[in-house]
C-alpha cells in the first residue's frame, strides 16, 4: 500500500455501487463490512456482469468468463460480511480441475496441464523428455517468484503515483526483485530461455492474450497470470461460474445490502464537484455520499463529468467470437485429449497474434485459429440436459479476434458463417461430429460486446501496454468527482477474474480506508489456500 493512501473526503455513510459484476459485488461486500449502507444497482435481471449466463432452450450456460483462479479472493469478499462458502445458500462448492487444461497441437500431440508440480513434470517428461521437465520446474520457480514479488505490493494495492513503487524500503525491495529476475523484460523471450519445446512455450505464454498483447511484447510481470493459470489451480463451482456472483449477491443482501436488478443508470447528478444522486432510466433516484462506478470506461464515461473523458487514445485488447450451445454427450465423449478446458493450438503462433492485435484498421481474423473449447459438464454432470430425448452437454467455443478498432467488420453478417468455418476446422482436427452435432444457440461477437457498452467491442478492456499498466493505468480516482471511484477491468489493476475482484476491494479502500474489517484476518489471505476437489471451500 502506498504511503498515505488517498481516500474520498467527507461523508461516505451511504455508497451507491453501479454494476453488479464481480468488481461491483466485491466493492459492495467490502464496503458493507465497514458498516456503511450500500445500494447496488444492476441494469440486467441477473448479477455477474461479464461472468454472465445465457438462458438457452431448457438449459443455462456461462456466457462470460469460464476460468476461475485464486478463489480465495471470493472468500475474502464474503468474509467482509461474516460469510463463507459454506454459509451462503446454496453453499458454494468448488472443484479444482485436474488437469486444469488439455492442450492439443497441430502436430497431433497433446499435453495435459497439471497444477501439481510433480504431475506436470511427469507429463512434460512424457511429452517432451526429462531434460525439458527439469527446465519446466525452473520456469515454474521463476513464475512463482514473479507472482510473489508482484501480487501483494503491485496488484493488491492502491497507487496515487508511480513514486509509490519506491515509496518504502519494502516496495523498493520488491521492485528491485522484479527488475533483477526479468519482470520488465519480454515474457516470450524469457520463457524461451527456460523451455525449448515450442508447444510448452505456448502453454506458458498464451495468457498474455488476457493482457491484450503478444508474448513477444508482453512484459515479464505478466508471468504472474501464467502462474495463476498453470500453478495455483483452476477451479469450477457446481452450477457454473454464475454461482460465484449469485453467492456474493446472496451474502450481500443477507447482510443488509440493497440490490436493485433491472435498474439501468442514466445519469449521475453532481454538485460542487461531488456526486449527490444516481438517477435510473425510469426516473427513480438514489441518494449517495459516494459512488463506485463499474461500467465499461467507454459507456461509463458518459456518467462522469465531461472533463474526465479520455485525454489520450486507449489501446484496447483483442476481442473474441464465442459460440454457445449444446453437443450430444455421446459425440463429445469420442474426442480424445479433451476435457473441461481444451486449448486447440493452430500451427501459426506469432502470425496469429499479429493478426488479432494489429493497429487500427489492420486487424484480421486468424488464418490458422487457436481455439478454447469449454465443456463444463465434464466437471459437473448436473449440467447435462435432455434435448429431443438425447443427452446433451453445454459447449462453448471461443476464437480470439480483432476488436472493432482493429478490424471494423460487419459481424451481423459475418458471425454465423465464421462460426461455421471454425466448426469445420475443428472437425478436421479430430473433433468428430462437432460440425453437425453442435447446436449453436448464441453467438457473441465484437458487435454484441459493443452493443453492451464495451469499448471497441472487446470484453477485455484496455490492453496492458506499459503505458496502461500498474500506476500508469487509469486510476480508480481518475473520475473528476471527489467521491466517485472506479472499479472493473478498465481501471487498476486490470483484466481477469482475480484482478476485477481486487479492483472492487481497492475501490472500497478508497472510500473506507484500510478496510480493517473481518476480511483482513480471514484465512483467505493465504496465497496457498487449501482445497479438496469435491468439498466446499471454507
Amino acid at each position: 500500500m502506498g504511503v498515505g493512501l488517498r481516500t474520498v473526503p467527507g461523508r461516505t455513510d451511504h455508497v451507491v455501487v453501479v454494476g453488479a459484476g464481480l468488481s461491483g459485488l466485491s466493492a459492495a461486500l467490502h464496503l458493507l463490512g465497514t458498516g456503511r449502507a450500500v445500494t447496488l444497482l444492476e441494469r440486467d435481471r441477473s448479477v455477474g456482469g461479464r461472468v454472465g449466463v445465457y438462458d438457452g432452450p431448457g438449459y443455462q450456460i456461462d456466457s462470460g468468463a469460464t476460468v476461475l483462479t485464486m478463489p480465495e479472493l471470493v472468500a475474502e469478499a464474503l468474509a467482509a460480511v461474516g460469510a463463507d462458502f459454506g454459509s451462503v445458500s446454496p453453499p458454494l462448492r468448488l472443484h479444482r480441475l485436474d488437469p486444469a487444461y488439455h492442450a492439443r497441437f497441430a502436430d497431433g500431440g497433446a499435453i495435459a496441464v497439471h497444477s501439481d508440480p510433480d504431475a506436470m513434470a511427469a507429463e512434460v517428461a512424457r511429452a517432451c523428455g526429462p531434460d525439458e521437465a527439469r527446465r519446466y520446474l525452473r520456469l515454474r520457480s521463476w513464475l512463482e517468484r514473479i507472482f510473489t514479488a508482484e501480487f501483494d505490493r503491485f496488484i493488491d494495492a492502491n497507487f496515487d503515483s508511480p513514486l509509490d513503487l519506491v515509496g518504502s524500503r519494502a516496495a523498493l525491495a520488491d521492485l528491485s526483485t522484479l527488475v533483477r529476475i526479468g519482470g520488465f523484460g519480454r515474457l516470450g523471450p524469457r520463457v524461451e530461455k527456460y523451455l525449448r519445446d515450442p508447444r510448452l512455450q505456448r502453454i506458458f505464454t498464451f495468457q498474455s492474450l488476457y493482457a491484450g498483447l503478444s508474448p513477444a511484447r508482453a512484459l515479464g510481470i505478466y508471468g504472474a497470470i501464467a502462474h495463476m493459470d498453470t500453478s495455483m489451480g483452476v477451479y469450477f463451482p457446481d452450477g457454473g461460474m454464475r454461482a460465484i456472483a449469485e453467492a456474493m449477491a446472496g451474502a450481500f443482501t443477507a447482510a443488509g445490502g440493497t440490490l436493485a436488478l433491472g435498474t439501468e443508470v442514466s445519469r449521475i447528478d453532481y454538485r460542487n464537484g461531488r456526486a449527490t444522486r444516481v438517477i435510473a432510466a425510469d426516473g427513480s433516484g438514489f441518494e449517495a455520499d459516494a459512488v463506485v462506478l463499474t461500467a465499461d470506461l467507454g459507456s461509463g464515461s458518459a456518467l462522469l463529468p465531461r472533463r474526465t473523458w479520455p485525454r489520450r487514445p486507449v489501446r484496447h485488447s483483442p476481442s473474441a467470437v464465442v459460440a454457445h450451445g449444446t453437443i450430444p454427450a455421446s459425440v463429445a465423449a469420442g474426442w480424445t485429449d479433451s476435457g473441461h478446458h481444451t486449448i486447440d493450438f493452430g500451427a501459426a503462433w506469432e502470425q496469429t497474434f499479429a493478426e488479432i492485435t494489429a493497429r487500427r484498421g489492420r486487424g484480421r481474423l486468424m488464418s490458422d485459429p487457436s481455439l478454447l473449447l469449454t465443456r463444463p459438464a465434464v466437471t459437473d454432470p448436473e449440467l447435462l440436459i435432455d434435448r429431443d430425448g438425447v443427452p446433451h452437454e453445454p459447449l462453448s467455443v471461443l476464437a480470439p479476434c480483432p476488436n472493432l478498432h482493429s478490424a471494423p467488420l460487419d459481424w451481423a453478417a459475418l458471425g454465423r458463417p465464421y462460426v461455421r468455418e471454425l466448426l469445420v476446422e475443428l472437425e478436421r482436427r479430430g473433433y468428430t461430429g462437432i460440425a453437425e452435432g453442435f447446436r449453436v444457440d448464441l453467438i457473441d461477437t465484437p458487435q454484441t460486446w459493443a452493443d453492451r457498452g464495451m469499448s471497441a467491442g472487446t470484453p477485455f478492456a484496455a490492453a496492458h501496454t506499459f503505458a496502461q499498466t500498474g500506476p500508469f493505468r487509469r486510476g480508480n480516482l481518475d473520475t473528476g468527482a471527489e467521491n466517485v471511484v472506479l472499479a472493473g477491468s478498465g481501471t487498476t489493476p486490470g483484466v481477469g477474474v482475480p484482478t476485477v475482484l481486487v479492483s472492487g476491494k481497492l475501490a472500497a479502500q478508497r472510500i473506507g480506508g484500510e478496510l480493517r474489517a473481518r476480511s483482513q484476518t480471514h484465512p483467505a489471505r493465504s496465497r496457498r489456500f487449501p482445497l479438496r476437489n469435491t468439498e466446499p471451500l471454507n
